[in-house]
């Protein structure tokens, strides 16, 4: 597989490549990661089962198109294939730190900046994964029915095969066109799985965001995100507010647009998820 892996990045960069060290890294939940280099480049590799490709085709597309934004960093796709019963994602490798409050400030303004590109519906070009539950990218004209339909109904209709009880779930669902109601909605391109994880800053204090599952939704899906799992720092609203100003009426929002998350959680790890998420669900109703 290795020989494979180095004999694509030669061609795709064109520049001959073979690996000399090659270190294991954190590589997420569901892949393994690997630093490899040849003593002058480094990049960062991904590696799973063969029957997960497709997962590795769409996070690669969806980086591209953050990239191509040239509003926030991203690590550059290099190539993806398979090899024998495995496949593999080669990316840019980015040395990650933490940051100031300073960088975090920064990463506020590119990430409005990338949500000011839009489209004309809500979707994507491909299905892609979240964690690694299928997310649904159907394109859609209309918020309200891509998010009760290819967001929460899913994920709910997920949840009930795995012995979920969200015995509110429907009422929820119904309840979405007024819950929206009023909040006009643009199509932005999104990162769509944006926790304190999959954002960092490069050492010499750039910001950088990574592991996406890449959609045109509402903006404010990403910024709940960021509030989800102890929140990104201060710094990081201020500068996107100055950007970009969320609009009337998120605080509430965020909660709906956060259980999403909280449901796939269940979906992926079972546990106290699920009375997490029906007390969420208890308070958007109330």
């Amino acid at each position: 597989m290795w020989t494979e892996i180095d004999n694509h990045i030669s061609q795709v960069t064109g520049t001959k490549f073979q690996t000399a060290t090659k270190r294991s890294i954190s590589g997420g939940c569901i892949n393994q990661g690997y630093a490899v280099s040849n003593g002058q480049d480094t990049y960062f590799v991904k590696v799973n089962q063969a029957s997960y490709s497709s997962m590795f085709s769409a996070e690669a597309l969806g980086l591209q198109q953050m990239y191509d934004t040239a509003t926030i960093r991203v690590p550059k796709p290099i190539c993806y294939g398979t090899a024998g019963n495995n496949c593999y994602l080669v990316l840019e490798w980015l040395d990650i730190g933490s940051g100031g409050n300073k960088a975090w400030e920064e990463m506020g303004r590119h990430l409005a900046a990338m949500h000011k590109v839009k489209q004309n519906r809500f979707g994507w070009d491909m299905n892609n994964t979240i964690g690694s539950t299928p997310q649904i990218n159907t394109w859609t004209d209309s918020w309200v029915e891509f998010y009760t339909e290819h967001r929460l109904g899913y994920q709910f209709k997920l949840g009930r095969r795995k012995g979920g009880h969200f015995p509110s779930s429907e009422k929820l669902l119904a309840a979405i066109p007024e819950l929206l109601a009023g909040h006009e909605v643009q199509p932005s391109l999104v990162h769509g799985d944006l926790w304190g994880g999959n954002a960092g800053c490069t050492n010499d204090g750039t910001p950088v965001i990574f592991d996406p599952a890449t959609y045109y939704g509402d903006r404010e899906v990403d910024i709940a995100m960021t509030e989800l799992f102890g929140g990104f720092s201060t710094g990081f609203y201020r500068g996107y507010n100055e950007v970009f100003p969320l609009d009337e009426g998120y605080e509430k929002r965020k909660v709906l647009y956060n259980l999403y998350h909280i449901v796939n959680h269940f979906n992926l790890f079972g546990g106290s998820y699920e009375s997490q998420a029906n007390r969420m669900i208890s308070q958007i109703l109330r």
